[in-house]
Order: structure tokens, then C-alpha cells, then sequence
């Protein structure tokens, strides 16, 4: 990292992979944003943070967030150069330090072509590394078996089942907890 007038320089992040790159997210990925968050079905599988419908105020506010952060921890997915997806991991503070809390989300038009998989094995060797983390925890809606597939190819382990711990879409479910530890 480089400082120039008491700036703090990122240097810009992008990991080139066989059916994607991750890369930075850039304000001109707005429109792009949109029109792959904003379904139903990729909502019902995230966190309460990711709203329904997804709207150009939402895509100027999730670029707001990441403009305040000192350091980017939150990534496109791009295929084809255009941004179809988001990773990231929100890193642990005091005691938890050392972990962090590892998702996800893709376009429904590119599920099931494996690129999930692939960028969830390049930015959690990532994490790990640039941010010095050894655990990497990474809970999925037990109805969402797909997602558990793509931790598991990744080298992710099922830990446990975090019995009726999430109401979402007016059900309350379990979470599968997987994590990735070095």
C-alpha cells in the first residue's frame, strides 16, 4: 500500500480465473448490479442485508459502504466483463480476529456453470492469506444444497446444523455451517 498526501492507495484487486475474474467493484458496474441482484431467487438465499427488490438506490448505497471501507473486502464476480455476481468476507473483530464470515451470490442465468466454485476457491485462498485469517465460516440455508456443493468442492467443511437460527421469506429454517480453516 502506498501513501500519497496522507491518501491511503489500494492497490486495485483482480484474480483471473478459467470461467471468471474477481476484480473490484467499479461504479460503472451499477447497471450491471441491478440487474443481477435484483431476483427473488438470489435474495432468498443471502443475508437480511440484501434487499428485495434490488434498485438503483440500493446499488448507490452498496458503493457508498465500499467506498468507506479503508480496504476492499467485497468483489464482482465478472464473466464476459460484465459484473454477474458479488464475494467478499466480512472480517472478525477483537477475539474473532483471526475469522471471517465468507458469502456469496451469482446471477440465477450462470448457476450451475461451476463458476461459483472457482471463485470461491481463489478468494477464500485470498482471504486467508492477504488478511491473515485462518478460519473462514461460511453458514447456508439448509434449502439450499447447491451452495453447500460449491463449499464442499472448494474445501470447505460442514461443522453443524444451526437448528431454526434464521427466519427468512416468512419461514423459519436451519443454516448449515461450513468453514474453511488453515
Amino acid at each position: 500500500m502506498n501513501s500519497a498526501f496522507g491518501v491511503l492507495m489500494v492497490p486495485a484487486m483482480r484474480i483471473e480465473c478459467d470461467l471468471c475474474a474477481v476484480r473490484d467493484w467499479q461504479l460503472g458496474d451499477d447497471a450491471a448490479l441491478v440487474a443481477a441482484a435484483n431476483n427473488r431467487n438470489v435474495w432468498r438465499n443471502l443475508h437480511h442485508r440484501f434487499p428485495h427488490p434490488f434498485t438503483q438506490a440500493d446499488a448507490r448505497g452498496w458503493f457508498s459502504l465500499l467506498a468507506a471501507m479503508p480496504e476492499p473486502t467485497h468483489w464482482a464476480i465478472e464473466v464476459g466483463g460484465v459484473a454477474v455476481g458479488g464475494i467478499g468476507v466480512d472480517l472478525g473483530e477483537g477475539i474473532y480476529a483471526k475469522s471471517g464470515h465468507f458469502g456469496y451470490w451469482l446471477d440465477e442465468e450462470y448457476w450451475g456453470r461451476g463458476i461459483m466454485t472457482v471463485a470461491v476457491r481463489v478468494v477464500s485462498e485470498y482471504a486467508l492469506s492477504h488478511f491473515g485469517l485462518v478460519r473462514l465460516e461460511a453458514p447456508v440455508f439448509a434449502w439450499n444444497p447447491a451452495s453447500m456443493r460449491v463449499l464442499e468442492k472448494a474445501g470447505f467443511e460442514r461443522e453443524g446444523i444451526l437448528r431454526k437460527s434464521v427466519l427468512k421469506d416468512g419461514q423459519l429454517i436451519d443454516q448449515v455451517l461450513y468453514a474453511l480453516v488453515q
